[in-house]
């Protein structure tokens, strides 16, 4: 091979490893778009999942009329109702089919006051899930709720029935936790099918339960335990797991039930922590449409912000001492206070209260808890002037970042949001405004104080430095 052939292959190994890397980067391209896509896509079909049909178009309703979908979690109830020979040696078919059918009607009332879904009747065995079509961390609580709702709604009609000397139907329950594969079918009405061993555990749970009781297993007792009294019910051989242990459930604890002595009634205090616990679903929700809608000028009050004020505002709440409930208020506060910035910039506290408005009463926040997160929201308007504990760790949450040490990037971040809106002049005229500002502001509670005072007087030295005359 000569000199001139060896240089037109090295030529086309060049334009070979240039093609080769082009390609290579269209492809990270491509996987990153499936990946993004992908996830859109799931969080589409939650949407439409949990919307009536009515309201969906012919079109997407015709793609919806199968398809499946794994749930990491979900708590399956499957309820035994039995005595159909007895009863029907007593009553005639027709009357028993219609005190079936009140039954299934009322439990179907139960299950949709707890946001559960209804997977099927099948005779007199009936089966709904929590966390189905969309996720939630709460579906446990849920669930058993529902499933103490169901057995003394049955309870009450059996001694209605038996002081009238009539034979009633019994009750038995199973209720698990775990993976699920749902098949979602149908256009009007959509119908759900759930596969996976979670199913088959929760009724062999049902099988092992004794009549009027309601059994769970380990996976779900584990998830619950903080706030139901449950007694053990020993094991049960799964395939492929070996023995399971399994526990009735009795009650709701009386720390946290309203009627102490029968345990059936939440008080405020589990609601508190349920809605704890349910904010993580809250929090996803309300982030995934910040990074969606929020303008592309918000270099500062992004949702990068958001999470930095729910961490400070859970810091220094809990630094100041205060309950679940005002740790419950201020994290909601702080995941809302500068979600108005969808609609308008300047009155983006405002804003910010009416989009807590419009979602919170989904999320079981009474109207009282509602009213004073929307107290804590426009408390953030500057300058900062609170009224109240709660006000004061807000307002100490949203400009922790004035006593940090990454003061001087973040600050550089509103000066360039500001700037690309003609808000403010030249950076030295920012720098002036800055040191003025932090010079008149104060933490306003001891937890802010001995965590950012001190830095926040370094940062106005460090300022100083760069200000020209």
């Amino acid at each position: 091979m000569d000199k001139e052939q060896e240089q037109k292959l090295v030529l086309k190994i060049a334009d070979l490893l240039r093609e080769n890397k082009g390609l290579s980067n269209q492809l990270k391209e491509l996987t990153e778009d499936h990946k993004r896509l992908s996830k859109q896509n799931e969080k589409l079909d939650n949407i439409i999942s949990s919307l009536p049909p009515d309201v969906l178009p012919k079109e997407a309703s015709s793609q919806i009329k199968s398809r499946t979908k794994r749930f990491a979690m979900a708590t399956i109830l499957y309820a035994d109702i039995q005595g159909f020979k007895n009863i029907a040696e007593q009553t005639g078919t027709s009357a028993i089919i219609d005190e079936l059918d009140q039954i299934i009607f009322h439990f179907n009332s139960i299950v949709k006051k707890y946001k559960i879904q209804k997977i099927k009747t099948i005779g007199d065995a009936y089966m709904c899930a929590g966390g189905v079509p969309v996720k939630n961390i709460t579906n446990p609580v849920d669930v058993v709720l529902a499933a103490l709702e169901m057995q003394d709604y049955l309870n009450t009609l059996k001694v209605e029935y038996e002081s009238q000397n009539k034979k009633f139907w019994d009750l038995k329950m199973g209720i698990h936790t775990g993976p699920v594969t749902a098949t979602f079918s149908g256009r009007k009405n959509i119908s759900y099918e759930l596969k996976g061993e979670t199913v088959h555990i929760a009724t062999r749970m049902a099988s092992a339960s004794d009549v009027s009781k309601i059994n769970i297993s380990i996976m779900t007792y584990e998830l619950v335990k903080q706030y139901f009294v449950c007694d053990y019910n020993g094991k049960i051989p799964v395939k492929y797991k070996g023995e399971m242990e399994m526990y009735f459930l009795k009650r709701i604890k009386p720390a946290y039930s309203e009627d102490r002595k029968k345990g059936r009634c939440p008080n405020q205090i589990l609601w508190n922590k349920y809605l704890l616990r349910q904010f993580t679903d809250l929090q996803e929700l309300i982030l995934d449409r910040l990074e969606k809608d929020l303008p592309s000028y918000l270099y500062y009050h992004n949702f990068k912000h958001t999470i930095d004020v729910i961490n400070q505002a859970e810091l220094i709440g809990y630094g100041e001492g205060v309950d679940d409930e005002s740790i419950l208020l201020l994290k909601t506060a702080a995941l809302f206070h500068d979600a108005g910035h969808i609609i308008d910039y300047d009155e983006h506290e405002y804003n910010g209260t009416q989009l807590a408005r419009e979602y919170l009463p989904k999320y079981r926040y009474t109207q009282e808890q509602i009213d004073k997160i929307c107290e804590l929201i426009m408390v953030t308007k500057l300058p900062p002037k609170p009224n109240n504990v709660l006000e004061s760790i807000m307002c100490d949450s949203d400009l922790d970042y004035l006593g940090r040490s990454d003061f001087i990037p973040v600050s550089n971040t509103l000066y360039k949001e500001l700037k690309e809106q003609n808000k403010i002049g030249s950076l030295n005229d920012w720098n002036k405004i800055q040191v003025k500002f932090l010079s008149n502001h104060h933490f306003f509670t001891q937890t802010g104080k001995n965590l950012r005072e001190v830095n926040k007087q370094m940062q106005i030295e460090r300022i100083k430095k760069l200000i020209e005359d």
